[in-house]
């Protein structure tokens, strides 16, 4: 059987407009194809009711809507939900480390991983008092290979389109729906596997997608993206995208020296140069950056890595947001103390910087980025 070649989650109105047009459909049938998708929340072309016999037909045969099988589904005692998902071959634009149109070249560091490897992502439901956030990933695997991190381990396989990165958001939202006829995602977080501004092709047209009042209509100024961070990744980012998102620069570490040892990307720029970069894009977008923080016991949790961050956040329009550390089996870093955690977060303060300690979530379902994917592999 023939997969179909395109996504529902990758068309906009004009485009599936053109598309219904070229197979004799009225284009006004697009609307009403993107309506039961993102309204109603209907994937299956047969629900369709307004649309014809044939035009169903046609859909089911041309157009693929759920683009990925679930693997896994966890459920945290704090309400925190994960979904491992494998991307099926045929459909979208397949999964490929070779460079896209508008992607940066970037160096992809750490063990490449064969074509034929399982194509597994994950993707993240953290809810909260007032908000539903939707932590989502932008590739599968990772290829800045951070020392503490799960998601780069087996390297890059390659990058998710945008329909696959909009498909992640949806399963997600439908995880609500079905507890809830009236709950809906409220924030999306670009802080699951992967480097987002490696992947430009997919992450631009997919916060459109995300933010647009046809689309998922999630307001752009609750969508971030974060970012390890190159100069010209971060200036490109800001060129091409127009909505008022928040920027979060993964920073990690106070100095140079530290960042190396963590970040092996960081090896190609400086934590001068990335700042740089971040005043620009304050300059030109008049958003906060978000500096997050990882803290690693006994590495960079002291209260002097403290008082080396204060100063570089003072340089610049940001809030800190500091994390603490989820371990991983057969990595070396360890969760650092509550204590530290306060005291170095008092420091800050102290400094007049705006300092935020995020809370832990999902720990009993191993969700922080690639470790569910990680331990389904070695399992």
């Amino acid at each position: 059987m023939k997969h179909p070649t395109s996504h529902i989650f990758g068309f906009t109105p004009e485009s599936l407009a053109e598309w219904c047009t070229a197979r004799s459909m009225p284009p006004f049938r697009a609307k009403q194809i993107l309506d039961w998708v993102y309204a109603k929340g209907v994937v299956d072309p047969e629900a369709m009711s307004n649309l014809s016999k044939r035009e169903r037909e046609t859909l089911r045969n041309e157009i693929s809507f759920l683009s990925g099988d679930v693997l896994a589904h966890q459920h945290a005692s704090d309400d925190t939900q994960k979904l491992l998902v494998q991307w099926t071959d045929g459909d979208d634009r397949p999964v490929s480390t070779a460079p896209e149109a508008g992607t940066l070249a970037l160096p992809v560091l750490g063990q490449h991983v064969e074509p034929d490897t399982r194509r597994q992502t994950e993707c993240v439901m953290i809810p909260t008092d007032d908000r539903r956030t939707a932590c989502i990933s932008s590739q599968v695997g990772c290829p800045v290979g951070c020392r503490f991190c799960a998601s780069g381990l087996s390297g890059l396989d390659g990058n998710l389109s945008a329909g696959r990165i909009v498909e992640q958001v949806w399963r997600l939202s439908r995880l609500l729906r079905d507890a809830d006829p009236i709950g809906r995602v409220t924030n999306v977080v670009f802080m699951g596997m992967g480097e987002p501004l490696s992947n430009l092709a997919g992450v631009v047209p997919a916060v459109r997608t995300i933010a647009a009042p046809w689309g998922l209509g999630i307001s752009a100024r609750r969508i971030t993206i974060s970012t390890v961070g190159l100069p010209k990744a971060i200036e490109k980012l800001a060129e091409q995208l127009d909505l008022p998102i928040t920027l979060a620069l993964s920073l990690h570490a106070p100095t140079d020296e530290i960042r190396r040892q963590l970040i092996p990307w960081a090896e190609y720029t400086t934590i001068d140069e990335l700042l740089d970069a971040c005043r620009k894009w304050f300059h030109q977008t008049g958003r906060e950056i978000t500096l997050e923080y990882t803290l690693l016991r006994g590495i960079n949790d002291r209260p002097q890595h403290a008082k080396q961050l204060a100063e570089l956040a003072q340089t610049l329009r940001a809030n800190v947001n500091l994390i603490r550390y989820n371990e991983v089996d057969g990595l070396e870093f360890k969760r650092p103390r509550t204590e530290d955690v306060r005291e170095f977060q008092m420091v800050l303060q102290a400094a007049r910087v705006n300092a935020h300690i995020r809370a832990s979530r999902g720990r009993d379902i191993a969700a922080a980025c690639g470790q569910l994917r990680h331990e389904h592999q070695n399992v």
